[in-house]
């Protein structure tokens, strides 16, 4: 049963929606406190309504603009992700690894290509010594 849970939970998809979410949720308290401490106060200074408590940043028509509490969540995001990032997805990778697949890695580059003198198509491999639309001799 503990066998069958544990390989369950090692499932590349598994793991890689899960940190897709907590990226989603660390963003959103990004977002959340962008529109709670800029354009909240913005839109309220717009309609004429009492300001806020001081604090890093300033005051637009009675408003406060709080940008030390956006400051504040992109600090706690940046730092939130690394821990992400540290306790999740190294561990997972060199997991994977020993397993003998690649996980999280970067994309590898494109196979180099050339165009065909003919018919200029431009997806032919770089050793390729006849075009395969037009049947050409590529040099």
């Amino acid at each position: 049963m503990f066998k069958g849970f544990k390989n369950f939970l090692m499932q590349g998809d598994l793991i890689v929606i899960s940190v897709g979410l907590v990226v989603a949720l660390a963003f959103s308290t990004l977002i959340k406190a962008f529109t709670d401490s800029i354009v909240t106060p913005l839109v309220s200074a717009l309609e004429s309504a009492s300001g806020k408590t001081p604090g890093l940043g300033w005051t637009l028509n009675g408003q406060f603009i709080n940008v030390g509490a956006f400051i504040s969540a992109i600090i706690y995001f940046i730092i939130f992700m690394a821990v992400v990032y540290l306790a999740l997805v190294l561990p997972y990778r060199s997991y994977m690894a020993r397993q003998g697949k690649k996980v999280f890695a970067a994309p590898t580059p494109p196979a180099p290509t050339k165009t065909c003198p003919e018919c200029l198509s431009a997806d032919l491999p770089a050793a390729a010594t006849k075009c395969w639309h037009c049947a050409s001799v590529v040099a």
